[in-house]
C-alpha cells in the first residue's frame, strides 16, 4: 500500500528517527526483530510517483531495479544498502534509490546481499562483486553507491575490483560510510538520533564472524586499505552522527591517495538522512547532490 508522503520539518523528522528507529537498533534487540521493524518503518517512505520497480536477480542474489521515468539504459548504479551488515534490504532503501535514479538518470540496482550473523564476511563483498561483474558484463557503465555499512562495502568492493585488474566502476558515491569497524575514537553523541556505539560494535562482531579477520583488516575496514587508483568519489558526512570523524578521515585519505574526491558535510542533520528523501527537504537535496555527481561522471 502506498502511504502519501507528508513533508516533515527537520526537528520533527529527527524526533521520529529517535523515537522509532533508535530503539529498534538496540544491541540487545534480536537481529530478526530489527529487520522486521525496519521493513515496517520503510512503508512510511514511499518512492516518487512514476517510479518503476522490478524484482530480479543479480549475481545470484535477489535485487530490485528501481527506475525513474527517464533513465539512460547504458548506465547503471549498483546500490549497497546500509544496516550494519546485519539489517536492511532493497525495500528499506527504495525511496532513496528512486530519488537517486531520478537525479542520476540511471537505473539503480539495489542488491539484497547476504547479511550477518547468518552470513559473515566475506559473503557480502562476494555478493557485491558478483553483482557488479554481471552488470559490467552486460556492457553497462556502472557506478557504485552505498550508505553506512553499504558505503564501506562499496569502498571495499572498489579496492577489490581495482586489485583484480578487471572492470572497475565509473564513480563511487559514499553516504556516511562505515569504514573502520574497530570504532577507535567513536563515542556516543547525544546529537545523533540514530546510532549508538554499542549497536555498531555488535554489528562489527557479527559481520567479522567468530573465525574472521581482525576488525582492522582492510577488507572489513577499507579506511586501512590502499585507496589509490579509484574512480571519482563523492563522500557525504552528517554533522550530527557519531561516525563523522571517520567519514572525514576517509575523505582525506582518498584525496591523499590521489583519488578525485568531493566531500560534502551536511549541517544540521543525522546519519544517512538520505533515507528520508522525498519527506525531508535536506534529505531530498542530499540525494540530488549524489545524483548530479554521478551524472557528471558517467
Amino acid at each position: 500500500m502506498r502511504v502519501p508522503s507528508i513533508p516533515l520539518p527537520v526537528p520533527a523528522a529527527r524526533a521520529v528517527v529517535r523515537l522509532t528507529l533508535r530503539p529498534a537498533l538496540g544491541p540487545t534487540v534480536p537481529v530478526r526483530r530489527q529487520r522486521r521493524l525496519l521493513e515496517a518503518a520503510a512503508v512510511a517512505l514511499p518512492p516518487p510517483r512514476g517510479t518503476h520497480v522490478v524484482a530480479t536477480t543479480l549475481g545470484g542474489r535477489p535485487a530490485d531495479v528501481v527506475s525513474a521515468p527517464v533513465t539512460d539504459p547504458d548506465r547503471a548504479v549498483l546500490y549497497l544498502h546500509g544496516g550494519g551488515y546485519t539489517v536492511g534490504s532493497p525495500r528499506t532503501h527504495r525511496a532513496l534509490a528512486a530519488h537517486l535514479s531520478a537525479t542520476a538518470a540511471a537505473p539503480v540496482h539495489a542488491l539484497d546481499y547476504r547479511l550477518a550473523p547468518e552470513h559473515p564476511h566475506p559473503a557480502a563483498i562476494e555478493d557485491a562483486e558478483a553483482a557488479f561483474l554481471e552488470l559490467a558484463g552486460r556492457g553497462l557503465r556502472v557506478a557504485i553507491a552505498g550508505d553506512s555499512a553499504g558505503g564501506g562495502l562499496a569502498l571495499a568492493l572498489a579496492v577489490r575490483l581495482r586489485d583484480a585488474g578487471g572492470p572497475t566502476p565509473t564513480a563511487l558515491a559514499l553516504v556516511s560510510p562505515w569504514v573502520d569497524l574497530t570504532l577507535v575514537g567513536v563515542a556516543d553523541d547525544p546529537r545523533d538520533p540514530l546510532l549508538t556505539r554499542d549497536w555498531l560494535a555488535a554489528c562489527a562482531t557479527r559481520y567479522a564472524g567468530p573465525d574472521g579477520p581482525p576488525l582492522d583488516d582492510p577488507a572489513l575496514s577499507p579506511l586501512h586499505a590502499d585507496l589509490a587508483g579509484l574512480p571519482p568519489t563523492i563522500v557525504h558526512g552528517s554533522e550530527q552522527e557519531i561516525l563523522l570523524a571517520d567519514v572525514e578521515r576517509v575523505a582525506r585519505e582518498l584525496e591523499r591517495a590521489g583519488t578525485p574526491t568531493t566531500y560534502r558535510r551536511l549541517e544540521g542533520v543525522w546519519h544517512v538522512v538520505h533515507l528520508q528523501a522525498g519527506t525531508v527537504a535536506p534529505a531530498t537535496e542530499a540525494v540530488a547532490d549524489l545524483g548530479r555527481f554521478l551524472r557528471r561522471h558517467p
